[in-house]
């Protein structure tokens, strides 16, 4: 650890709620103030992947598994080029992290792209807090940041809330890139960049696809200029009540009856593609533990999620939209919330969870080979 770390781990740091409690701990990365919505992960392990996740722009992480860090960090594992949390919460930090592939210390990685954390404070507390209150704004203030508690509310309920907030564009690529396929490539697909992570794209380059990812403002000439035979729309950030341009986008491929794929943010915007609404979750599912039934086989399988937002649709059987019958393919065990879509009369399906499963389970990687045969179908 560096000097400068270990000045930051011994500075005071302050966690304070919009609903008026405060934590109390040590810095954690960086020093200073940062601003977000508060929610827990479930996970035990994969804090590189969860923090590098652009789903969680502007949220403030609690992680409910006691010691983070103990592997350090590494260069393989990152599913994006930056840390996209605003803010880190652990309990007990690794003072020295052990494994073969560590680079440097997860306390220094933080320090490094100056995201705001916080030490020592009762995650089990705080997570039950959130579990009964709901997710709501956070700050965590360390240093010379720290003012009396009645001043730091203020600024937590300044902050803007998750409610409304059109965030895509800001993790989206500016420019389009190619994945090419891993051996022959036998399909090519247009994937709509709403925050996409890096292992989804290699999981479809493994199964013989060239994917085109495109900005999350491609126009359908965009996406139809790279010939697809499928299409698909990431995951990603924000309310999905914004998200205007990309359901127009994926009403315009239901239109074509291309194939179509949609995981996490997609979901939700094939939902209201299909005229159905979107809801806020009281405190969400984040983790990689989350149980999942698949309807269509009954199979139960233990998901990756990272969604604060789902999809209003009725779980008693298909219902008529403009494109044909649609149903709900998948839904979680837990609270009976909507975590996948079907058509039936056109081949487009979505699911809420995280199939490509950086870092696992993989129970759900089949659903990339539902969706190649989606595209033999089409082909056929």
């Amino acid at each position: 650890m560096t000097t400068s770390a270990r000045k930051a781990s011994r500075a005071p740091a302050v966690l304070v709620l919009e609903d008026g409690r405060t934590f109390r701990g040590r810095a954690y990365g960086a020093v200073g103030e940062t601003l977000g919505e508060a929610v827990f992960s479930t996970g035990m392990t994969g804090y590189q992947e969860t923090l590098t996740d652009p789903s969680y722009h502007r949220q403030v992480v609690v992680m409910t598994a006691p010691h983070i860090g103990n592997t350090g960090v590494n260069d393989e594992d990152p599913e994006s080029k930056r840390i996209w949390v605003a803010g880190y919460v652990v309990r007990d930090p690794a003072r020295v992290p052990s494994n073969w592939r560590s680079v440097r210390t997860l306390d220094e990685e933080l320090t490094a792209q100056g995201v705001v954390g916080i030490s020592g404070v009762d995650t089990r507390a705080l997570t039950r807090h959130l579990r009964e209150r709901g997710a709501m704004r956070v700050g965590v203030f360390s240093g010379d940041a720290i003012a009396d508690e009645a001043a730091m509310l203020a600024r937590v309920k300044a902050a803007p809330e998750m409610t409304g907030a059109d965030l895509s564009a800001e993790v989206a690529t500016a420019e389009a890139y190619t994945v090419p396929a891993i051996g022959t490539r036998r399909f090519t697909v247009a994937a709509v960049d709403l925050g996409i992570k890096g292992m989804t794209p290699r999981r479809m380059a493994e199964r013989g696809i060239e994917v085109h990812v495109l900005p999350a403002t491609a126009t359908i000439e965009d996406v139809y200029a790279v010939e697809p035979d499928g299409v698909f729309f990431s995951n990603g950030p924000g309310d999905p009540a914004t998200a205007d341009h990309p359901v127009a986008l994926m009403r315009g491929v239901l239109e074509r009856s291309t194939p179509l794929f949609g995981i996490c943010f997609g979901n939700q915007i094939l939902g209201r593609a299909l005229g159905f609404g979107t809801y806020k979750l009281k405190y969400g599912h984040r983790g990689i533990n989350q149980p999942v039934q698949d309807r269509l086989t009954g199979k139960v399988e233990v998901t990756a999620h990272n969604h604060g937002f789902a999809v209003d649709a009725p779980l008693d059987g298909p219902g008529d939209t403009p494109y044909g019958r649609a149903e709900v393919s998948h839904v979680c065990l837990n609270d009976g919330v909507v975590e996948g879509l079907r058509l039936l009369d056109r081949p487009a399906f979505s699911v809420q969870y995280h199939p490509e499963a950086a870092a696992g389970p993989h129970d759900a990687a089949y659903l990339f080979d539902r969706f190649v045969s989606l595209m033999e179908g089409q082909r056929a």
